[in-house]
């Protein structure tokens, strides 16, 4: 494997994760990774169906904390980084660009985990309809996100919402939504802000990435140059999975690099 970057990573500092951020770091090194970039869940006004449900908002100043102790503990080891995934939302932007201000983010994920106040990780999302209506609609939410607010790096997932259909990616292609999923990528490219590839899909049975190779070999025909690789591992044993697919995926996209980003910055290294 010659990929050395995870850049979507959740610890007990995510609402939906239990493990502790050393022992992330403690499976990177093992993975023979150089970098892990982690990026707590930061979903303002996530709408809880019940008062048990988590709220999906990090103590970032305790995240902080603990970052900056490990980055210390394990300079000499592995450089890890200090990120966020901000879940999007239009209502939420102004909230979202003070909160980006006040802390030193080496990178921010921007996410759709909610469309029009609904989570497609529940089953309720799609009821009462045909699935590629609810895909459209959540695709068409990502472009209202994007039009609202543009204080992310690269935007995550972008076809999270295929993770939870009732038939998955069985009759999901690129090109039945590929109107609406040009307008994304254009807005993106336009504002040179990045994608990246997610290696939760094979976690999820999709044999294919999030967002799908014809994604990211259109993002690359429309001009676009930043790519992160992610797996969105929220336990160790998933850091890094099949990352051994990603260069080929890439390579086939027209990408010879990827990015890792430092400060909001980004670098590119050569696959």
């Amino acid at each position: 494997m010659n990929i050395s970057s995870d850049f979507h990573l959740h610890t007990s500092f995510s609402s939906d994760s239990e493990t502790p951020m050393s022992s992330m770091i403690e499976q990177g090194i093992r993975t023979g990774l150089s970098y892990l970039c982690f990026t707590e869940h930061m979903d303002k006004d996530y709408l809880k169906r019940t008062d048990d449900d988590p709220d999906f908002e990090v103590d970032t100043d305790a995240y902080l904390t603990k970052y900056r102790e490990l980055k210390e503990k394990y300079k000499d080891r592995i450089t890890i980084l200090f990120g966020v995934e901000l879940g999007l939302q239009p209502h939420v932007a102004d909230y979202y660009r003070q909160y980006t201000a006040d802390y030193p983010f080496d990178f921010i994920i921007g996410s759709s985990h909610l469309c029009h106040r609904k989570d497609p990780y529940f089953p309720e999302f799609f009821e009462g309809r045909e699935e590629h209506l609810a895909y459209r609609e959540y695709f068409e939410s990502i472009l209202e996100n994007i039009q609202t607010y543009d204080g992310y790096d690269i935007y995550g997932h972008l076809d999270y919402v295929v993770r939870y259909g009732p038939y998955k990616n069985k009759f999901y292609s690129y090109q039945r939504y590929a109107d609406i999923i040009d307008e994304i990528l254009r807005a993106l490219t336009a504002s040179s802000k990045g994608i990246e590839i997610n290696t939760g899909g094979f976690k999820y049975g999709l044999g294919h990435p999030n967002p799908t190779e014809e994604i990211i070999k259109r993002y690359r025909e429309l001009g676009g140059e930043i790519i992160t690789i992610g797996s969105d591992a929220h336990e160790p044993n998933y850091i890094a999975y099949d990352f051994d697919k990603i260069p080929s995926i890439l390579k086939n996209a027209g990408f010879q690099y990827y990015t890792i980003f430092k400060e909001r910055k980004p670098a590119f290294i050569k696959l």
